[in-house]
């Protein structure tokens, strides 16, 4: 991999983690639009730059994970304080569990174009319909049961193309969360699972290719967390900013126009796919 070909996938990380989009099929297709080849340290890599993305959202809502917020202050409903770390712990249960029964599985879906753009398409329709049918403006307090159910939709998120971000929004608007709560428990959701998938991905990297991987490549692993940190930063802010003014629709036309575009480009027979 080259220092600009990391620097691209990490951009495309940091625009679309945080937004129900797919960041996984963003990247997927971004490395085939590259040409680039399906190696083991390449799927590790788009892996692995998820914690810069997710250092973003620290900085950005530091004050909610200081333990003594613990209370809901200033309308945060439980997701501040200790009770934030609770909910995240017991939010990524349900994936923490399925992905290491489905690990191998989903490394291969993840080579797998057809399986991206379908999922971006049918997602695209889920988000238009989740922005008609749940339309509740009240906040509500995130409890325990709301957050393991949040969970178990993000477990969804395993097929590439579907978007963790849109299983998890879609899953707290379905317990009755506003479009903010949802976003913002999305955001916090996304710390427990995506550190843990990165030491998990990292571990399994180092037991197949030793410690040699990581010093040959770390000036990509180390660029492309850097990059991803300092766009997610940005990206996140966009999002609750159109969220919170348009709703999620915009992002659901988006994903049935950019799968019918590469849909129609490898019917084509343009070369989008790794090699």
């Amino acid at each position: 991999m080259t220092i600009l070909e990391s620097i691209i996938i990490a951009i495309v990380e940091g625009l679309t983690e945080f937004l129900p989009v797919s960041s996984t099929g963003h990247m997927i297709l971004a490395e085939g639009l590259m040409r680039m080849e399906n190696t083991e340290y390449l799927r590790a890599f788009t892996v692995m730059i998820q914690f810069g993305a997710i250092l973003s959202v620290v900085m950005l809502y530091l004050e909610r994970f200081l333990p003594w917020r613990n209370q809901p202050i200033g309308g945060n409903y439980g997701l501040s304080g200790w009770s934030l770390y609770g909910l995240m712990i017991i939010g990524c249960i349900p994936a923490g569990v399925l992905g290491l029964l489905l690990e191998e599985y989903i490394d291969q879906l993840l080579g797998n174009l057809w399986v991206v753009i379908a999922m971006l398409f049918v997602g695209g329709l889920v988000m238009i319909y989740m922005d008609r049918r749940f339309t509740n403006k009240t906040p509500r307090t995130v409890t325990p049961r709301r957050a393991f159910t949040v969970g178990l939709f993000q477990c969804l998120a395993m097929i590439p193309g579907v978007s963790r971000s849109m299983a998890t929004i879609f899953g707290g608007m379905q317990q009755g969360l506003t479009r903010r709560q949802a976003a913002e428990f999305s955001f916090f959701l996304a710390i427990p699972t995506m550190f843990g998938a990165t030491l998990l991905k990292a571990y399994k990297l180092y037991k197949s290719s030793g410690i040699d991987v990581f010093s040959e490549n770390w000036q990509t692993l180390l660029i492309g967390n850097v990059v991803a940190f300092l766009v997610a930063l940005a990206a996140i802010k966009l999002f609750i900013g159109i969220v919170t003014k348009y709703g999620f629709r915009v992002f659901g036309y988006y994903r049935i126009v950019i799968a019918i575009v590469f849909a129609i480009l490898m019917l084509m027979g343009v070369p989008i796919h790794l090699s």
